[in-house]
């Protein structure tokens, strides 16, 4: 089958054929069709796979053949996408097709000053690409009008609920007219995209070029069973003695991430990060800088690299398994891109034996292992439990300046153990926030005294960063108990560095103070 056999106007036969295409993808040539006769669309594919194309063309062209409303020119096609970069590809992929229509387009997402985005909207466009997060934002500032919105896309919807989303999507659907045509796109299909397509969906054709939750055929898939701790050491032999000139890794945290492409740079590999911490500019050029070469390795995490769209990339590499089996589709799924071949090349050591099964659960095939010579792994060397990471226990965790990760709030009130401990976490660094603004107390109700205590684990014995600058009073103005006014005298006198003294009985208390935990994107 032909581009030219899709029912797709002249003008954007002419922009394809630009790109130097002439057949469709399986996506494409089902999509198309189906999306031009304005049904709605339930679509399921694997990345890599051209769906991108799959719904912005014909939507270019059911925009153009109709006529637009007078006066100041509305958003009349909203797409959402799950990250920034997934944004800026539909964007572009929306300027490419149609660029010899009169048709305008936009692209809104958070990182960046929303003024040049409030005089783009202001100015009139007619297909707005977004992140659900930023587009509510203008929705509150009250410069995006979404009452004229005659199609619906949302792309990588599964990425969009597993980062939760949900509500976001909820908040938009609120807004749009009820008569509208629907197009909703997924790698994988699950429960939970059954029950969104349930409710936003109107009698949809569902389109399923992929087996469900599958890898790409064309994609070669490897484990080398290594150690933990020679991990990198083997990723730069790979990447030497192969020779690879185009890799892209995956990390589990972004400050993962940073340490990585930090150590290769130190094994002579230019390599940079890419990660949610990470300034938009900065992701940017990361990214060009990868594409054009003068970056051999990117380092990401899974959100981060979540549409990235990189033509004929060779290798990939899980440097660290995800928690989520579904998440090594759409990391796989980053090679083997337009008919392309691709190697897919995971690190694994013992703690990740569990993650690897479920992996192969998904996959519904055993992934061939292989031992690099010179890289065995140590027999004797038992597995840990892997205490960071999205979806490990069902917590959602947040990353500790250290990098290191803890779960979302000490639910029971108990001290996390000695989480703690470790230098420079800083925990106490910010106000505790009792609830009911008195000091903390210990369960017995005596005050709570020296929170630095070896009793307590030692958990403060780094510099106290000011909890209590104030002398001699506590957050709501009334004297601290168990805590010396005296200059000089207080809990903080000591020099920097020097280890707590133990005190009375006061010691062995613990807080009860509740600790703000938030999330970061990947």
């Amino acid at each position: 089958m032909l581009f030219s056999e899709l029912g797709l106007s002249a003008e954007l036969l002419r922009a394809v054929s630009d790109q130097g295409y002439s057949e469709p993808t399986p996506i494409q040539s089902q999509a198309i069709p189906v999306v031009l006769t304005g049904r709605d669309v339930l679509a399921g594919a694997q990345t890599g796979t051209g769906k991108t194309a799959g719904f912005t063309l014909p939507l270019l062209q059911l925009l153009s053949a109709r006529k637009p409303v007078e006066g100041r020119r509305p958003v009349r096609a909203l797409v959402l996408t799950p990250t920034r970069e997934l944004a800026a590809q539909v964007g572009e992929s929306v300027n490419t097709y149609g660029k010899h229509l009169p048709i305008k387009s936009g692209i809104i997402f958070g990182g960046v000053n929303i003024n040049p985005q409030i005089s783009m909207l202001r100015r009139g466009i007619d297909i707005l690409v977004a992140t659900p997060g930023r587009l509510l934002d203008h929705v509150n500032q009250r410069t995006l009008d979404l009452s004229q919105v005659e199609i619906l896309v949302l792309d990588e919807a599964d990425r969009m609920l597993d980062m939760g989303f949900i509500h976001d999507i909820r908040k938009v659907l609120a807004l749009l007219p009820k008569q509208r045509q629907n197009l909703l796109f997924s790698a994988t299909f699950s429960n939970e995209i059954k029950q969104l397509s349930d409710g936003l969906l109107n009698k949809p054709v569902l389109i399923e070029v992929a087996r469900r939750n599958t890898a790409s055929e064309r994609v070669e898939q490897v484990v080398h069973l290594v150690d933990k701790n020679r991990k990198r050491e083997l990723l730069s032999y790979l990447i030497g003695d192969g020779d690879w000139r185009q890799v892209l890794v995956f990390t589990r945290t972004k400050h993962g991430a940073n340490r990585l492409a930090q150590q290769l740079e130190q094994d002579g590999l230019t390599a940079a990060a890419i990660h949610g911490n990470k300034s938009q500019g900065a992701r940017t050029k990361a990214l060009a800088d990868f594409k054009k070469g003068s970056v051999r390795v990117l380092v990401a995490t899974d959100i981060a690299a979540r549409g990235l769209d990189i033509d004929q990339l060779p290798h990939v590499v899980n440097f660290e398994l995800p928690n989520v089996p579904e998440d090594y589709v759409h990391r796989i799924g980053r090679t083997g891109r337009a008919g392309n071949e691709g190697e897919a090349i995971s690190l694994v050591c013992v703690d990740e034996h569990k993650l690897l099964r479920d992996i192969e659960r998904v996959l519904n095939k055993e992934v061939p292992k292989v031992r690099v010579k010179g890289f065995e792994p140590d027999p004797s060397v038992r597995a840990e439990p892997i205490q960071n990471g999205r979806g490990n226990g069902g917590a959602r965790r947040t990353s500790s300046p250290s990098g290191q990760r803890r779960s979302d709030g000490a639910r029971s009130g108990r001290p996390g153990g000695n989480r703690d401990s470790r230098p420079g976490a800083g925990r106490d660094s910010r106000p505790s926030g009792q609830r009911d603004g008195r000091p903390s107390s210990s369960r017995d109700g005596r005050p709570s005294g020296n929170r630095d205590s070896a009793a307590s684990g030692n958990r403060d014995s780094r510099p106290a960063a000011g909890r209590d600058s104030r002398p001699g009073s506590s957050r709501d103005g009334r004297p601290a108990a168990g805590r010396d006014s005296r200059p000089g005298s207080g809990r903080d006198s000591r020099p920097q560095g020097q280890a707590p003294r133990r005190s009375g009985s006061g010691d062995k208390a613990r807080s009860n103070s509740s600790r703000s935990h938030w999330g970061t994107m990947g």
